[in-house]
């Protein structure tokens, strides 16, 4: 464990060969701050949305809207977080994406303020911490929690997200096809979810 503004943090789960922005299948899990309800409730094996919870499900669909890169597969809502599962496929979409030329914000070029010859032997990992980049893991789910945070505060004053996400990179078709199965049944199965405090 290591410190990150004073505070003991784990080492990331992430890959450290992989750049997050590259196209693959993503397995994301978001939560509320300390996993309040603030989506709903599930009952009789179905989530009953909340106001929040309604906009929360409206903007996840509204992702390939604003990345056109990004398409969506299973994804649930539940009363404190959400999982879902993005696909990248930029190969398709390549004169869609946004280009890095001429921008210099944060967060919009990986390692833009860094000097290449620094670059050149850092993996994506290594360099992930320098800058997300624009059309990366981050910058989605990030576009996505501020979005509902923005609605969501004018409904309950109190809402916020945990800090961080979960994700994993589906690399093969068994971890899809379990995953998916995992998502479609988690309302059916809330009572023993470990997201259910």
């Amino acid at each position: 464990m290591g410190k990150f503004h004073n505070k003991y943090t784990t080492n990331t789960m992430r890959l450290q060969n992989w750049d997050y922005g590259w196209d693959g299948i993503y397995f994301v899990t978001i939560c509320t701050h300390n996993r309040e309800p603030f989506f709903g409730k599930i009952s009789n094996s179905k989530i009953i949305f909340s106001e929040i919870g309604l906009f929360a499900k409206k903007f996840w669909k509204e992702i390939p809207v604003h990345f056109s890169f990004v398409s969506l597969d299973a994804y649930c809502v539940m009363p404190n977080h959400i999982h879902g599962i993005l696909i990248f496929n930029k190969n398709e979409k390549k004169d869609e994406i946004t280009k890095c030329d001429n921008i210099v914000e944060p967060r919009h070029c990986l390692g833009s303020t860094t000097s290449d010859k620094l670059n050149i032997n850092k993996s994506p990992g290594q360099l992930r911490y320098q800058n997300q980049g624009r059309n990366t893991l981050s910058s989605i789910v990030g576009s996505y929690k501020s979005v509902v945070s923005k609605i969501a505060h004018n409904i309950h004053p109190c809402f916020r997200w945990q800090n961080r996400f979960y994700d994993k990179l589906i690399r093969d078709n068994d971890s899809f096809y379990r995953i998916c199965h995992y998502i479609q049944n988690n309302p059916k199965n809330w009572e023993i979810d470990e997201f259910n405090i």
